[in-house]
């Protein structure tokens, strides 16, 4: 970090499970598949480790048994050191605490980790939010701005469905936060929280003690909405390319973005690459007749059919005669001969048999879920 400060990353891998409830029914919101190749958890992790974070710790809740595998020790990020490197923390690792219920109740649950921690800042990340951000320059203008707490923010229009999953921040022309705004009612441009924060590790721990002994679980209503006149809380604007999942929509649209080549230039950057737990699996292989167009396939697919506008995880085969248009199809699914598929998400292992048409709509994406036949 240039501000020279020791830095701790936490993450937060359930925070959101309820918003693609479909897709977190067997995994947390962390793993869930992204982008042909990528977590969600990915995301903030890179972006931490490109920041010259070096200590990170996953707080996880349930269902965490995918990403256990997909983080291992943490080598694909260079985390796999005895000193700081990555910490994965499973629910009571505190022996006085229960199954949390909220950010704060979380942070209880591992304090003694945090404690433990050498560092003077604490930088906090969901998985809710596909973005390549610099937390150096963030950490560096909470210390000159001397906030209590800062929080990252970026401009974007919401529907009305939006923004009741969303947290809305009031600014002044300082950059203060004045108003806080849970779930609203509206739609527009608003300022919209990417659910990441930085706080220096002491104020952290006087909050967390309060807390605690009042039983608030909820860190944006208890904290940030409830003291916004008490605490100096500052904003920091993100103004690069960012995708919020907060719904099945959302979750497919964000994918599908990323076929646009503008998109994915602004995502993955050269300079900060976005790193994943990488399988030696075999390179595509196209038979004779098949087409693919503007799409992304990732490692060891078999693509026998037609493919447009999709992206397809590893392992994927389309049969010959199918045709698979503006869909999802995730891990090791298997698309049979003269199938037509469109607008359609299928989580990993699904079994679609000869000569099945299935259709949604991009508003309304039909979604299959993991291990289904049809």
């Amino acid at each position: 970090m240039s501000s020279n400060k020791k830095v701790l990353g936490l993450i937060f891998s359930n925070m959101h499970d309820d918003t693609i409830t479909d897709l977190t029914k067997e995994r947390t919101m962390g793993s869930v598949l992204f982008g042909g190749r990528y977590r969600l958890i990915d995301f903030p992790l890179s972006s931490m480790v490109n920041s010259g974070i070096d200590e990170v710790g996953v707080i996880t809740k349930s269902n965490y048994q995918s990403l256990l595998d997909h983080l291992g020790s943490g080598r694909e990020w260079d985390l796999a050191s005895k000193n700081g490197g990555l910490h994965l923390l499973p629910p009571f690792s505190n022996v006085s605490s229960g199954m949390y219920r909220g950010r704060l109740e979380a942070l209880y649950g591992v304090w003694d980790f945090i404690k433990n921690s050498d560092a003077d800042y604490v930088v906090l990340s969901d998985c809710d939010v596909v973005a390549n951000i610099d937390f150096t320059k963030v950490v560096d203008a909470h210390i000159s701005s001397g906030a209590d707490i800062t929080a990252v923010y970026a401009k974007d229009v919401l529907s009305v469905e939006q923004a009741q999953r969303a947290t809305v921040f009031g600014i002044n022309d300082d950059g203060r936060i004045i108003d806080v705004l849970l779930s609203p009612y509206m739609s527009g441009a608003c300022n919209v929280s990417l659910n990441m924060f930085v706080i220096a590790k002491e104020f952290l721990k006087n909050i967390v003690r309060e807390t605690s002994s009042r039983g608030l679980v909820s860190f944006e209503k208890d904290i940030l909405q409830a003291r916004t006149h008490d605490y100096k809380m500052m904003s920091y604007r993100f103004d690069g390319y960012f995708s919020r999942i907060c719904s099945i929509d959302t979750f497919y649209k964000a994918n599908m973005n990323l076929l646009n080549t503008e998109n994915r230039n602004k995502l993955f950057l050269d300079n900060r690459p976005i790193y994943t737990k990488v399988r030696d699996n075999p390179p595509t292989k196209f038979a004779i007749g098949a087409k693919v167009k503007n799409s992304l396939i990732g490692d060891g697919c078999i693509i026998e059919g037609t493919v447009e506008n999709s992206i397809l995880f590893r392992g994927v085969k389309v049969g010959k005669g199918a045709v698979v248009r503006n869909s999802i199809l995730m891990q090791d699914t298997n698309v049979g001969a003269k199938c037509e598929i469109s607008c359609v998400i299928s989580d990993k292992n699904v079994v679609i048999g000869d000569m099945r048409m299935l259709t949604g709509s991009q508003n309304y994406p039909l979604y299959l879920g993991k291990a289904a036949v049809i």
